[in-house]
């Protein structure tokens, strides 16, 4: 009699449970349809939904969770992952090797020499220190700009080029002063500051209309590194890629470092020894909460250094999703490390997939710093009163919002979420605010 009972009582909470899922299930379902999928700004474009419960292990709502979808910088999230997996606590910063007057050294694809958010520089003192000269071996590497970019942006500081040896964040920074006359080249009466000031050199001033101006304009030859600076713009400061075309890289370390560095051309040999630089979470905390694309796609070609000797994102992207991501639910076509690439197609489910694997491998504390939660980095303007609730990257371009994360609810559950939206005729803003009302529905009912 005892035992009918105990059995009676399992199956009644079973049968509770399973209502109560589906109840949840169907609720999540009305939400999604009534601020998303009904959404007026959203009644053209293509939408992807999963939200997983990881405690369950079962997906609460998939909307074309399988369907693929271009990510944007949601590709960041296996690029994070792969850079908190193999490049270890701190940075490789460089490779080198000293034999008795020879100091040679090997670049690992380090963007944080000398860029400016980085104080400390580890790197730069120890080369400044050398009294020799240096030899450089470079080493194999897939650089410039990334297949499926948009090369006619080429100008602008989101598409900075990619480097075996990045320095000063591979940009050319340029400001204005407010007094006129100022400048010792007498056709820009603006005081103009140029950085790094190697490329002053390569610069042309033109000379309409600079009393009047307000701000300049700046414009860089495809292929070259020749610099034109007008008074026809209204902007104080730029920032603007330069390319490693004609060796750039060894005449900026010269200059710098005030001594010679002689290419040396490959060396398949690793050099022994290593000095690090910054450590690994300092990258990759701007890298997601700004969601910089040079920090990402260095990133990964550090991995790529790390893992095989090369930095090819071709060849690591192919040895990750046969090793790491083997097993995501559909497999993605992955193209580059920052999401710039409109090759790149993913599904929702897979970046449910992968953040799962990222909250099991490394934990969630490490995770609150690195991804930016309500109120910080892109999601600045949204989430604010969820702020410490959810973890999530951002995804934007042209007719492509994407936003992949982790949730708190109320209740204190741990939900994992992944919306991805492509070609909506709508603005960003439209679709991040209908959004944004349906998981902040779900972190207050659930």
């Amino acid at each position: 009699m005892l035992n009918f009972k105990y059995h009676t009582v399992l199956l009644l909470l079973f049968v509770s449970y399973v209502i109560t899922s589906c109840g949840i299930q169907k609720q999540i379902a009305n939400a999604a349809k009534a601020d998303v999928l009904d959404n007026k700004a959203l009644q053209t474009a293509h939408i992807g939904i999963s939200i997983f419960d990881p405690a369950a292990n079962k997906y609460l709502y998939n909307y074309q969770g399988d369907k693929y979808f271009v990510p944007a910088s949601n590709i960041k999230l296996p690029t994070c992952y792969a850079a908190m997996k193999y490049l270890g606590d701190s940075l490789v910063g460089l490779r080198y090797e000293i034999q008795g007057d020879w100091f040679s050294i090997q670049p690992s694809g380090d963007p944080t020499f000398l860029h400016p958010d980085f104080r400390e520089q580890k790197v730069f003192s120890f080369l400044a220190n050398q009294k020799s000269r240096i030899n450089f071996f470079d080493i194999s590497g897939k650089t410039g700009l990334g297949d499926g970019w948009s090369w006619n942006d080429y100008e602008q500081n989101y598409m900075v080029e990619r480097s075996t040896m990045p320095i000063y964040g591979n940009l050319i920074r340029i400001k204005t002063g407010s007094s006129i006359p100022g400048n010792s080249d007498s056709t820009a009466p603006f005081s103009i500051d140029i950085s790094p000031s190697y490329f002053r050199e390569k610069t042309q001033f033109g000379n309409v209309g600079w009393q009047e101006s307000k701000g300049i304009n700046v414009i860089r030859g495809y292929g070259n590194n020749n610099i034109t600076i007008t008074s026809n713009g209204n902007k104080r400061a730029f920032e603007i890629p330069f390319t490693e075309a004609r060796g750039i890289i060894y005449k900026l370390l010269s200059d710098t470092l005030h001594k010679d560095v002689l290419p040396f051309g490959m060396n398949k040999r690793r050099l022994p020894s290593i000095i690090h630089s910054q450590p690994t979470d300092s990258l990759l905390k701007p890298m997601m909460h700004r969601s910089d694309n040079f920090f990402a796609e260095q990133s990964l070609l550090m991995v790529s250094n790390e893992m095989l000797g090369v930095m090819n994102d071709e060849k690591i992207i192919d040895t990750l999703l046969k090793t790491d991501f083997k097993d995501l639910p559909q497999k993605p076509r992955w193209a580059d490390g920052s999401g710039l690439s409109r090759y790149n197609l993913f599904t929702p489910q897979d970046f449910v997939a992968i953040l799962n694997k990222m909250k099991n491998e490394f934990g969630m504390e490490r995770l609150k710093v690195i991804l930016p939660t309500g109120g910080e980095g892109t999601i600045s303007s949204y989430y604010k009163a969820d702020s410490g609730y959810i973890y999530a990257k951002t995804g934007t371009l042209s007719g492509v919002v994407a936003f992949s994360g982790y949730l708190y609810t109320k209740k204190g559950k741990l939900l994992i979420f992944s919306t991805l939206v492509n070609n909506h005729q709508a603005s960003a803003t439209e679709v991040r605010r209908a959004v944004e009302k349906f998981i902040q529905g779900i972190r207050n009912r659930y």
